[in-house]
């Protein structure tokens, strides 16, 4: 009997000695790849491994980021994207859907699939509608085929936004939950058909999200650390909207008579840029108080110490996300877009101060920036050039509360042209702007704003660089861009 304890002393000392201990069990991650130069599928799969995350939640069911996943043995929600919804209505194409996304990876070796996921908030209340009479049907179909191809152990589920349910705005405690009024019939159907099936009920849940919408909300209910005033339902008191969120779906689903469902934390974070509220110091508090309580099964007043699966969103910066919701959308990673971490996070919930294992291997272009030339001759086209650098990379780290908000025009212009440099993987042509800018080998970065040198391209996905755009500017990238403007012309 020594023996053994030794053998597993031993075994747990150079586990601490490497510095790789077990994520909590029930965590994954949200792997996001909306990214002009996206780390290499097999680059982020061993990071994964090295850092002990056991589940990963897709957007899609891209070949490449699958076969780095093979052999990983680490379990996979594999997605299928809103705009194929209406396809997999026909149960033909929902067949062939799971033949060439579940059926090829299924073998000793192979990728450990356990859910799909259908569509990504489908019923959000600001698509009006646009997918609510395709989502159900495909959920069907797919489940069905995944039942007729042997994989019943495959759960088909929808991961939803929060907003598919709520309190009446006379009663508004966890235990007066409803399911939204014009998704209710729906969403009764859709409950029934997962409880047949035992799938479970997937949501995504912001506490950040609550802050940000609303100046009223009170920042400390934002968190786990019990700062702020109780929300007193009951019997039941809440020190934390999360709490509150996941309480009201509970009663939502009690009253349509499936209280018992199992429910998947699709997402939940906190960004650490973009808004006053993103910052690395926010989110280190948000994960420093929800990691422990995952790790404890410490469970909700509804639901208390019950197991929770969770899936953190997300694991990298994603440069060409919409910011349509805002300039945060771009920052939600708990590493940033190369792998490397921002801020200690204990996944174990130990709450040990130590970092993430950042990304092993990543290439990355020569040292060099671009910068807003001082001794330009013709400065009457600034405007219209940082604008079009803004337009085609992300400067959302300028906006008011962001971290690279508040330099001189020097450094705001530097900015947006290098933000653009990188982008263009360091074109001699795309450091110009009209004798405007020039490189330099001096990195600009200050002590509150980092200017990146971006990922080689040769270190991409296995398919080869991604070219993305940014795309027309959302209302959140105006807002920016508008501050900047004002900033510019005052000078």
């Amino acid at each position: 009997m020594a023996a053994v304890n030794l053998g597993a002393w031993l075994c747990a000392l150079l586990a601490a000695v490497a510095g790789v201990l077990p994520a909590a069990d029930a965590l994954g991650m949200n792997w996001g790849t909306q990214a002009t130069h996206p780390l290499s599928p097999r680059i982020v799969v061993q990071m994964l491994k090295d850092n002990g995350i056991k589940k990963v939640k897709l957007f899609d069911a891209d070949q490449g980021t699958l076969n780095a996943l093979a052999g990983s043995d680490i379990e996979v929600m594999v997605a299928i994207p809103n705009n194929l919804l209406d396809l997999m209505n026909d149960k033909d194409n929902a067949r062939d859907w799971v033949r060439h996304n579940v059926s090829r990876y299924h073998f000793d070796g192979g990728v450990n699939i356990k859910y799909v996921a259908v569509g990504n908030e489908p019923f959000l209340a600001s698509y009006n509608g646009t997918f609510d009479k395709v989502t159900f049907p495909a959920l069907q179909n797919i489940q069905n085929a995944l039942n007729d191809a042997g994989f019943s152990e495959i759960k088909a589920t929808v991961p939803l936004n929060a907003d598919v349910y709520n309190s009446p705005a006379n009663n508004q405690v966890p235990s007066a939950g409803r399911f939204r009024t014009d998704v209710a019939p729906l969403m009764t159907q859709m409950v029934q058909f997962l409880a047949n099936n035992s799938a479970p009920f997937t949501v995504n849940i912001y506490p950040y999200l609550s802050l940000y919408l609303s100046e009223d909300f009170p920042v400390d209910f934002a968190f786990f650390d019990g700062l702020a005033k109780p929300l007193v339902d009951g019997v039941n008191t809440y020190t934390n909207v999360f709490d509150a969120n996941f309480d009201t779906l509970v009663s939502a689903l009690a009253a349509v008579g499936h209280g018992d469902l199992p429910i998947v934390i699709g997402e939940v974070g906190w960004p650490t840029d973009g808004d006053k509220h993103a910052t690395n110091a926010l989110a280190k508090r948000f994960y420093d108080g929800l990691l422990p309580r995952l790790a404890a099964n410490t469970g909700t007043p509804l639901r208390p110490k019950q197991y929770m699966e969770v899936y953190l969103f997300g694991l990298l910066d994603e440069d060409v996300k919409s910011v349509a919701p805002g300039a945060f959308e771009r920052h939600w990673g708990v590493l940033r877009f190369d792998g490397q971490p921002k801020f200690p996070m204990d996944l174990t919930g130990n709450g040990q101060n130590t970092m993430l294992v950042p990304a092993k291997g990543v290439q990355y272009l020569p040292r060099t920036w671009c910068v807003y030339n001082p001794n330009a001759e013709d400065k009457s086209k600034l405007v219209e050039n940082v604008n079009y650098a803004c337009t085609f990379a992300d400067c959302t780290a300028l906006g008011m509360g962001s971290s690279c908000y508040g330099m001189d025009v020097n450094g705001n212009a530097s900015y947006a042209f290098n933000m653009y440099f990188q982008v263009q993987n360091q074109k001699d042509e795309a450091c110009d702007f009209q004798a405007l800018a020039v490189p330099t080998q001096t990195d600009p970065s200050t002590a509150a704003c980092s200017f990146p040198i971006q990922i080689a391209a040769a270190s991409s996905t296995s398919g080869g660089h991604r070219r993305a755009r940014a795309g027309p500017l959302g209302a959140a990238a105006l807002l920016v861009l508008l501050s900047l403007v004002q900033l510019l012309m005052s000078h």
